[in-house]
């Protein structure tokens, strides 16, 4: 029987992932930070509200607070009382009066509805209504937003600036947040230059090191630089020796075909282990995964994933693969990428037998173009794209089709 024939079948992209976030598991490591440099982190435990929100009952609008018993007709004209400033309380409001009052202010004793400025005439010192108000209108009821001592942000939310005002307003200058996840990143190839640098004969710039190196720290992670490694076996594993000693995860571009010159299978091999090879998806087949042995600690491993080199295969894996991997080492909450069925606009007419992620873009009638060169390595189509569609094995697409589309904006 050929070697060929005893291969087992390439794992699909849902048992890879599946695969991976299996042995994942989440840092225990925390710290607290101060809620302005909080953006991007991950909330370690649940915050509780310290106040309710609002604290009082106020006023949404500019207007007149008023007795809603008071007015059963509109054109009742009423005497102003009292004014209220926001961060100001009133006294209690007598029947057959009204109150001036401005945005944010709390609503006096004996005032049940506001009454906005824009339905009311104002003639010297009466004031004429213009409308029936309704009880409760316009206004903001204590604690409708938050209760103090209940939950205002949960375990593993990723906080972005609206959570920081969610924060702010339960009155926390500080957040518990899990300590970044430290991802060593290298490069291996011996065709790669670094831009800025002249192009050697048959040489190109290295793309994917500024690609995946931003990728990662838009997860909020601390990501090292190690360069671009020679093609040969023993740089190789040095480098994975150095990437483990203090790092949670190593990440690698090319060497992971099958080739003479690629090192990263029997380097990752001997210097730890190797548990995935090769996913049935176009583009991004080779990918690896696996362990590196932490360098005087044998007991201890840095996790490591080995991207393709091609730029448009390792983008794809990334998000597809190691963007969920890293957030769930992270303990983020409700970690998926959203995918959302649309229309194509655009004729698939020669499928892969690989399941294919297309880059496409969303036109102004509501559906979605797709970018003429699927090639992986043309990157200006993840450039120009603002999603992929997760094409299954042989699924030819015509005009009008609803495809399953992932947005990038929801993966980095």
């Amino acid at each position: 029987m050929s070697q060929a024939m005893n291969k087992p079948p390439m794992k699909t992209a849902a048992e890879a992932l599946e695969h991976l976030l299996a042995q994942a598991k989440s840092s225990a490591e925390v710290e607290v930070v101060n809620t302005q440099d909080a953006l991007g982190r991950i909330l370690a435990r649940d915050i509780l509200s310290q106040v309710d929100v609002p604290p009082m009952n106020n006023t949404q609008m500019d207007g007149y607070a008023v007795r809603v018993a008071d007015i059963q007709t509109t054109g009742q004209s009423f005497v102003v009382s009292q004014r209220i400033p926001a961060g100001h309380v009133g006294t209690e409001l007598k029947s057959g009066t009204i109150a001036r009052i401005f945005t944010g202010a709390t609503i006096p004793p004996g005032a049940d509805a506001v009454v906005m400025q824009e339905d009311c005439v104002v003639n010297g010192d009466q004031v004429t209504i213009q409308e029936v108000p309704k009880q409760g209108q316009w206004i903001r009821l204590q604690g409708e937003d938050l209760k103090a001592g209940g939950v205002a942000l949960s375990k593993g939310t990723y906080l972005r600036a609206q959570e920081l005002g969610v924060a702010a307003s339960a009155g926390y200058d500080q957040l518990p947040v899990i300590k970044k996840i430290k991802v060593a990143a290298f490069f291996t190839g011996d065709e790669l230059t670094l831009p800025g640098q002249p192009l050697k004969p048959g040489a190109i710039y290295n793309s994917n090191r500024d690609t995946l190196l931003a990728c990662i720290r838009s997860l909020g992670c601390e990501a090292t630089d190690l360069g671009i490694v020679p093609d040969t076996l023993e740089a190789t594993r040095d480098a994975l020796r150095r990437a483990s000693k203090d790092h949670d995860l190593i990440i690698t571009s090319g060497g992971v075909s099958v080739g003479e010159e690629d090192h990263i299978k029997p380097a990752v091999t001997a210097e730890g282990r190797l548990d995935m090879w090769q996913i049935a998806i176009k583009p991004g087949k080779p990918l690896a995964f696996g362990a590196v042995k932490k360098q005087g600690a044998d007991h201890l491993e840095t996790w490591f994933m080995g991207l393709p080199g091609n730029p448009v295969s390792s983008f794809v894996t990334f998000l597809l693969f190691v963007r969920p991997f890293i957030s769930k080492l992270q303990g983020r909450a409700h970690a998926n990428a959203p995918v959302i069925m649309m229309r194509a606009d655009f004729d698939w007419s020669k499928p892969d037998r690989r399941n294919e992620f297309l880059r496409v873009r969303i036109n102004a009638q509501g559906g979605l173009d797709l970018f003429p060169n699927q090639s992986s390595g043309v990157l200006t189509s993840a450039s120009w794209a603002d999603g992929l569609v997760d094409n299954p094995p042989l699924q030819a697409i015509k005009p009008g089709d609803m495809v399953k589309y992932m947005s990038f904006s929801g993966m980095i």
